[in-house]
């Protein structure tokens, strides 16, 4: 079987679709699948993380400046369009030169620059398309849909995918890389005596805005343990890395700085309490039963925090605007450590971490079953 990837890494982008493509990769990988990436050269792109896990990357050339087409597109939709970096119809004509003229079993887009009009003109070059998507908010020609998003329902991508495509929606489906999964049990075991001795801070692999030193800051204020250590973790790309080394140097309980951590699972595993961004590591914290405090960082995040709270899972603040609750909870968990208990039983609940293993599985019934 072979199967191309489209999606893309960049300050502005973050790095969470590359990660979560990587990882479907890794299992397509394990029953014979051949992968190969197409992503363009944005600045604090992946391509070389990529091809250092042994996959061919098809790269794109950068582009100084973005046409933005809204003839499909929805109202705010055209703020993504800036992330593709070139115009949607030259984005495909490169991208179906990359993939040449024999057509891979699967295309897999994940990108919130594309839509209906790009993947029918790559229809000629795969024989199956899926598409990996938050937002539920455009038209798409596919044949398998994933959006991985806690309450998210079948009935939100009626009008925007073909009656015959199939869908997969919420963290059932939840592509985690399998050292999550392998670390689920022990770190659930340990959480049954909840504690807070140790703080992960988790805002993104890039953070653009640089969320990570405001949360520093505004922990400086809450009245936090006296054992407590603190653990950020950041990306190689990530460019306020120097401004959060600093701040961390002024905290007043041990805090370190970590760049690149190939450990994550782990990571989380031994941490009592995270502080993290609404994106896809949201679904390792569950997994792992992490009790967690999100912090929203852009409006397509809104959705998947305010999921979470719903379901007991996890605590929300708005970057910029709630400092003053991310101080309240952070007391509140002090003072109530039964409360990071409850918190945690029901992160569990949202996803179990073996969400790649079924996507894959789908992927081959649904590739036979077209064949038929």
């Amino acid at each position: 079987m072979k199967v191309a990837f489209r999606v893309d890494a960049s300050v502005q982008i973050g790095t969470g679709h590359v990660m979560r493509c990587l990882t479907l990769a890794d299992v397509l990988r394990q029953v014979g699948a051949q992968c190969v990436f197409v992503c363009r050269e944005h600045p604090g792109n992946l391509i070389e993380l990529i091809r250092q896990r042994g996959y061919g990357v098809n790269s794109l050339p950068a582009s100084s400046g973005t046409h933005v087409d809204d003839e499909l597109m929805v109202e705010g939709q055209s703020n993504f369009a800036t992330w593709l970096g070139a115009e949607w119809a030259i984005d495909a004509a490169q991208s179906k030169v990359c993939i040449g003229s024999t057509a891979v079993d699967w295309l897999i887009v994940d990108h919130y620059a594309l839509d209906i009009r790009w993947e029918q003109m790559l229809r000629s070059v795969c024989r199956h398309l899926m598409v990996i998507d938050d937002l539920a908010n455009r038209a798409h020609d596919c044949d398998l849909l994933l959006d991985q998003n806690l309450g998210r329902d079948e009935r939100d991508y009626d009008q925007f995918v073909p009656k015959s495509c199939t869908l997969l929606m919420g963290p059932h489906f939840a592509l985690l890389r399998p050292e999550f999964a392998a670390l689920r049990d022990a770190s659930l075991r340990r959480r049954a005596i909840p504690q807070f001795k140790h703080l992960l801070i988790t805002m993104g692999g890039v953070d653009q805005d640089d969320a990570t030193s405001k949360v520093l800051e505004a922990l400086k204020e809450c009245p936090l343990p006296a054992d407590l250590n603190i653990t950020v973790v950041m990306g190689q790309h990530a460019p306020w890395l120097e401004q959060v080394k600093y701040v961390s140097a002024q905290m007043p309980l041990p805090t370190e700085v970590k760049c690149n951590v190939e450990n994550m699972a782990q990571a989380m595993a031994y941490s009592d309490v995270a502080i993290g961004a609404a994106g896809s590591t949201s679904w390792e914290r569950c997994c792992l039963g992490l009790p967690s405090m999100i912090g929203v960082l852009a409006d397509n995040q809104i959705f998947i925090a305010d999921a979470l709270q719903a379901a007991g899972a996890a605590k929300t603040f708005v970057v910029n605007e709630g400092m003053t609750t991310l101080r309240a909870v952070i007391a509140e968990l002090a003072d109530d450590p039964s409360e990071l208990a409850r918190m945690s039983t029901r992160a569990a609940n949202v996803t179990d971490g073996i969400g790649a293993n079924r996507i894959r599985a789908t992927l081959i019934n649904i590739g036979f079953a077209l064949q038929a």
